[in-house]
């Protein structure tokens, strides 16, 4: 795991706590961006905005999986 993705966890976590200890309500969002290949932009609001730039590995694609699916559908015909 990366230092980005560490201090994105860690500030995550800290948020969600310092949340559960407020005396009042609260509220967290996260919001993930895809920016170019193999990066993230992640922004944690709660109040204020943090930001983290990611870098993240491509999802391994399994052979026969689903992103095969619609070459292995067109060379099917309509039958009536």
């Amino acid at each position: 795991m990366n230092g980005a993705m560490t201090s994105a966890k860690a500030r995550l976590i800290a948020l969600f706590e310092e949340l559960l200890q407020h005396e009042g309500y609260g509220s967290l969002r996260v919001e993930i961006r895809i920016l170019r290949r193999g990066q993230k932009e992640v922004i944690l609001d709660c109040g204020k905005q943090y930001r983290f730039v990611l870098d993240v590995p491509p999802p391994a694609d399994p052979p026969g999986g689903l992103r095969d699916a619609p070459r292995a559908l067109a060379g099917m015909e309509r039958r009536p």
